[in-house]
C-alpha cells in the first residue's frame, strides 16, 4: 500500500507544471464564460421587469374605455406623424451623405480653416493637409502665443471630430488664445502611401508651424484616438520639432484590456489575424474601405446600432433631428486607405502590439523608439470606453519604463488623467468634457515643461468660492509605473494568447500572400471596387433612403404636412408608456444578444489560442533574462551625480525648489504652481531660457535630488559663491513661505536651508543643537522624502540614511 501511494505521489509530482497550469485556466476560462452568462440573463431579466412595471401595478391599464379610446386615437395620430417625420428625417441624411461625397468630403470643422500646406505635392506625397483655423467673431488669438496642432483619426472617418464643434478641443484652444492648426486628410491615399510618409509628413507640418511662429515654444501635439499613436510616433521620429503631445482615447497596448469590457481586442484572433485586411484591400483594389473599420464599431453596441438612436429619434422628432443629422454626417463619411497602411497597422498594433515593445519599423532596420520623445505626455482615458480601455491607454508605459526610477532616468514626464464614464466618442465630442478636462489641460500645458521627470497622475476637483460659486483646481499627483498594475484583473496575464495570435497571423499572412494574392489582386479592377464599395451596407442605407431613390419623392410634402398639423402625443397615457416599454425590452433584448454574443466569442478565444500562449510563456521562462538595468549608472543620472557641486544659482533655486517638493505630500496643485510663477517665476530664470533648456536644468537637478538628497542640500552653498546669489535664494523662500500651503516637514527643511545660506552660522537656530537630515522611505506614499529633525533623541521609522551636520 506504501508502495502504491509513493507510486502515486511520483507521478503527481512529475506531471508537468505547464499542464496543471492549463487545466486551471481553462477551469478559469470555463468560469468566467458560465457567469457572464448567468450575469447577462439576470440584467435581462432586470430590464424586463423594469419595463413591464407600469403594468404590473396597474397604472396603464387606469381609465374609463373612452378615456382609452381618447388617449389611442391621438397616440396613432402621433406616432403616424412621427413616422412620417422620422422616415423624412432619413431621406435627409441620405441627401446630406449625397451632397458630402459629391464635395469631396471636406472635413466636418465647425470653424472656417485655411489650407496652409498640403502634402499631395511632397517630395514622397501622402493625402493629407494642414490648415490654419479661423478664429470666429469675437475670439482673438496672440501669434506669439504657442499654438496647438490637432491631429484626427483617420480609422474609417473623415477629420473634423476634434473641432465638431465649438465646445471641442479646437474652441477651447482658440478661447485660451492659441493659433489652432489642424491636421486632415483627403478620401484617397496618394499611390503608394506609407505610415511611415504620414509620419514625415506630419513632421513636416509641425516645422512649417514652428517657422510661422518662431517667438513661440514648440507647437502642443494633441492626438484623437488613432491619431494619438499617429502623434506619437511624429514625437518619436522627430522629438527636436514636438512640444507637449496630448493622446486622448489612444489605443497604445492593443493586448491589454479586461474580460467581459473590451470584446475587440479578440477580433484579430477569431479572424485570423492579418490575411482578413489583405483580402479586403484586395478586393477593394489595392484600397481598404473605412466602412469596414465603422462596422467594427458598430458591432460592439448592437442595440444602439440597429434600435436605440432611430428610436431616440422616432421618440423625440421634434427636437432630435438636428444633433443626428449633425453627427451622422461626419459619421457616415467613409475614407480609404492602402493596402500598405492597414497592412503596417494591423500586423504592428492591432495584432502585433509592437509599438510598445520598440518593434515597429517605419523602415527596414529602424522602429518607432518612444523611448526617444523628449516631450511631456498627457494620457487622456475614461473608464466608460470600451473602444480604448484604460489599458491600451496606459499600459504601454509599463512596457517601455518597467520601473519609475527607469521612467525618471530618460528625462519623461508622463501626466494621466482618468474620466470616470464618458465613452470613447464622448472622449471628443462631448461639450462637457470640452469645458471642464480639456480646459484644464490647456491651462496646464504652460507648467507641464518645468515639471521633474515621472509618472502624474491629473485629477480636477471642484471647488466653491466663498461666495457659493463653482471653479475647479487641477491635483497633480506623483506617481510610480508599478501603480499602473491597478488597472489589471489578472496581472497581464490573460495577455499571453495575444502572442499565439501574432504567430498564427504571420502564418496565415504568409499562406495568403504566396498562394493567393498573386492570383486575386489582378483580376479587381478599380471600378469593380467602386461598384463593391457603393452596395456596402454603411453606404447603401444612407443613398437608398435618399431623393436617388424615386419611392420617398413624396415624403418631402408628406412631411411639411405632418409639421403643419403636428399634433404631439401625451406622453403619460397609457399608449405612450406601452410604446416606452416595448423599446426598453427591444433593447434589453438586443443587449442580451450581445452580451451572450460576447461571452462567446471570448470563451472561444482563450480556448483556442490560450494553451498555446501558455505553453510560449513557460519557453520564455526558460530564456535567460535580462540583467535589470541599475538606474543610478545610466549616463545621465551618472553625468548629472558627478556634477552635484556644480551649478549657478538658477541651479541652486531649482535644487532647493525640488527638495522642498520632494518633503511634500507628492501632490502639486495648478492653482500654487500659478501662484509660485507669479512670485519667483522670474528670479529662478527658467522663463526665460529655451524651453530644452530649462527642462536639462530640472532634469538634472531632480536626479541629484533623487539619489542624493542629503549631498545636494549640502551641496547648496557651493552653488552660491557670492552673498548675493544666497541673498536672492533667501529672498524667493521669502516670497514662498506663507502663501504657499507648506506641511511641518517643509517648514523645517526651509529652516535648514536658511541656517546652510546664511552669513553667520549661529542664525537661523533656537538651540545648540546638531540638524539630523533624514532619507525617509515612507510606507504610506512609496516616495522617499527628506526629514529634518533637530537633536538626535527623537525616533524615526523606515529605513534610513543619517548625516550629522554639527
Amino acid at each position: 500500500m506504501q508502495q502504491v501511494e509513493s507510486s502515486s505521489d511520483e507521478r503527481h509530482d512529475g506531471r508537468p507544471e505547464l499542464v496543471v497550469e492549463l487545466g486551471r485556466a481553462q477551469a478559469k476560462v470555463a468560469q468566467v464564460y458560465h457567469e457572464r452568462c448567468a450575469t447577462a440573463f439576470e440584467r435581462y431579466f432586470d430590464a424586463v421587469r423594469a419595463a413591464t412595471e407600469p403594468w404590473r401595478d396597474g397604472a396603464a391599464r387606469s381609465g374609463s374605455p373612452l378615456d382609452l379610446w381618447r388617449d389611442a386615437s391621438a397616440y396613432w395620430l402621433d406616432a403616424t406623424q412621427r413616422s412620417v417625420l422620422f422616415w423624412d428625417t432619413l431621406r435627409q441624411r441620405g441627401n446630406n451623405w449625397i451632397e458630402h461625397e459629391k464635395a469631396g468630403k471636406p472635413p466636418l470643422l465647425a470653424f472656417e480653416w485655411e489650407i496652409v500646406a498640403d502634402a499631395r505635392s511632397f517630395e514622397r506625397p501622402v493625402n493629407y493637409a494642414l490648415v490654419s483655423i479661423v478664429p470666429p467673431a469675437g475670439v482673438r488669438t496672440d501669434p506669439n502665443r504657442r499654438p496647438f496642432v490637432i491631429i484626427d483619426p483617420r480609422a474609417g472617418h473623415g477629420p473634423g471630430i476634434g473641432g465638431f464643434k465649438e465646445a471641442s478641443q479646437v474652441g477651447v484652444a482658440l478661447k485660451a488664445g492659441h493659433p489652432v492648426y489642424f491636421v486632415i486628410f483627403f478620401p484617397e491615399p496618394m499611390p503608394g502611401q506609407t505610415l511611415a510618409d504620414v509620419s514625415r509628413a506630419e513632421a513636416e507640418f509641425l516645422r512649417i508651424v514652428g517657422e510661422r511662429h518662431p517667438k513661440t515654444r514648440k507647437p502642443v501635439l494633441f492626438g484623437n484616438c488613432q491619431g494619438g499613436w499617429a502623434s506619437m510616433l511624429v514625437g518619436a521620429v522627430e522629438p527636436d520639432l514636438v512640444g507637449p503631445i496630448v493622446i486622448n482615447g489612444a489605443p497604445m497596448s492593443y493586448w491589454a484590456g479586461n474580460d467581459g469590457e473590451n470584446p475587440m481586442r479578440y477580433a484579430g484572433g477569431l479572424l485570423g489575424g492579418l490575411w482578413p485586411a489583405l483580402l479586403a484591400s484586395d478586393l477593394g483594389a489595392g484600397k481598404f474601405d473605412g466602412a469596414s473599420l465603422v462596422e467594427n464599431f458598430e458591432y460592439l453596441n448592437p442595440a444602439n446600432t440597429y434600435f436605440d438612436k432611430y428610436y431616440t429619434l422616432f421618440s423625440k422628432i421634434d427636437t432630435e433631428p438636428e444633433r443626428f443629422l449633425e453627427f451622422e454626417r461626419w459619421w457616415g463619411g467613409f475614407f480609404l486607405m492602402n493596402r500598405q497602411e492597414i497592412k503596417w497597422i494591423v500586423e504592428n498594433l492591432f495584432v502585433g502590439n509592437n509599438l510598445a515593445d520598440g518593434d515597429a519599423e517605419w523602415s527596414e532596420g529602424r522602429a518607432f523608439d518612444l523611448r526617444s520623445i523628449r516631450s511631456p505626455i498627457i494620457l487622456f482615458a475614461s473608464l466608460g470606453d470600451n473602444i480604448t480601455p484604460p489599458q491600451q491607454a496606459f499600459n504601454w508605459v509599463a512596457d517601455l519604463y518597467p520601473t519609475t526610477e527607469a521612467l525618471k532616468a530618460n528625462g519623461q514626464v508622463i501626466v494621466g488623467l482618468m474620466h470616470k464614464s464618458v465613452g470613447h466618442l464622448g472622449i471628443f465630442v462631448s461639450g462637457a468634457v470640452a469645458k471642464k478636462e480639456y480646459t484644464h489641460i490647456v491651462d496646464l500645458i504652460d507648467y507641464i515643461e518645468h515639471l521633474p521627470p515621472g509618472l502624474y497622475g491629473m485629477q480636477i476637483e471642484d471647488q466653491k468660492s466663498p461666495d457659493g460659486s463653482l471653479h475647479y483646481d487641477v491635483t497633480l499627483t506623483e506617481m510610480r509605473v508599478e501603480d499602473l498594475q491597478a488597472l489589471q484583473k489578472y496581472g497581464r496575464k490573460d495577455e499571453m494568447p495575444f502572442e499565439a495570435v501574432e504567430k498564427t497571423s504571420e502564418m496565415l499572412a504568409a499562406a495568403y500572400e504566396t498562394f493567393v494574392h498573386p492570383f486575386l489582386a489582378p483580376t479587381v479592377t478599380p471600378a469593380a471596387a467602386g461598384i463593391a464599395r457603393a452596395f456596402n451596407p454603411q453606404r447603401f442605407q444612407r443613398w437608398a433612403v435618399s431623393d436617388l431613390n424615386p419611392f420617398f419623392w413624396p415624403l418631402k410634402g408628406a412631411a411639411d404636412i405632418a409639421k403643419a398639423n403636428r399634433a404631439p402625443r401625451d406622453n403619460e397615457g397609457p399608449a405612450a408608456r406601452m410604446e416606452r416599454s416595448s423599446a426598453a425590452m427591444v433593447s434589453a433584448s438586443w443587449d442580451l444578444f450581445r452580451d451572450l454574443r460576447d461571452a462567446a466569442v471570448e470563451n472561444t478565444f482563450f480556448r483556442i489560442y490560450g494553451p498555446a500562449g501558455m505553453g510560449m510563456a513557460a519557453e520564455d521562462k526558460g530564456t535567460v533574462a535580462e540583467e535589470p538595468t541599475d538606474v543610478r549608472n545610466a549616463p545621465f543620472v551618472k553625468e548629472a551625480l558627478a556634477r552635484i557641486e556644480e551649478g549657478d544659482r538658477t541651479e541652486a533655486m531649482v535644487r532647493a525648489a525640488l527638495l522642498l517638493m520632494k518633503a511634500g505630500t507628492g501632490r502639486r496643485r495648478l492653482s500654487a504652481m500659478k501662484r509660485a510663477r507669479e512670485l519667483v517665476g522670474q528670479d529662478v530664470g527658467l522663463l526665460d531660457m529655451p524651453t530644452e533648456t530649462a527642462r536639462e536644468i530640472i532634469r538634472e537637478q531632480s536626479y541629484i535630488v533623487d539619489f542624493e538628497p542629503v549631498k545636494a542640500l549640502l551641496a547648496l552653498p557651493k552653488l552660491l559663491r557670492t552673498s548675493v546669489d544666497r541673498r536672492m535664494l533667501l529672498d524667493m523662500l521669502g516670497h514662498v513661505e506663507g502663501r504657499i500651503e507648506a506641511n511641518a516637514k517643509q517648514v523645517a527643511l526651509l529652516g535648514e536651508i536658511r541656517h546652510l545660506l546664511a552669513e553667520d552660522p549661529s542664525q537661523g537656530r533656537t538651540k545648540a543643537e546638531p540638524i539630523t537630515l533624514t532619507l525617509v522611505e515612507r510606507e504610506e506614499d512609496e516616495h522617499p522624502g527628506i526629514e529634518v529633525r533637530q537633536g538626535s533623541s527623537r525616533r524615526a521609522s523606515g529605513k534610513r540614511r543619517t548625516r550629522e551636520n554639527p
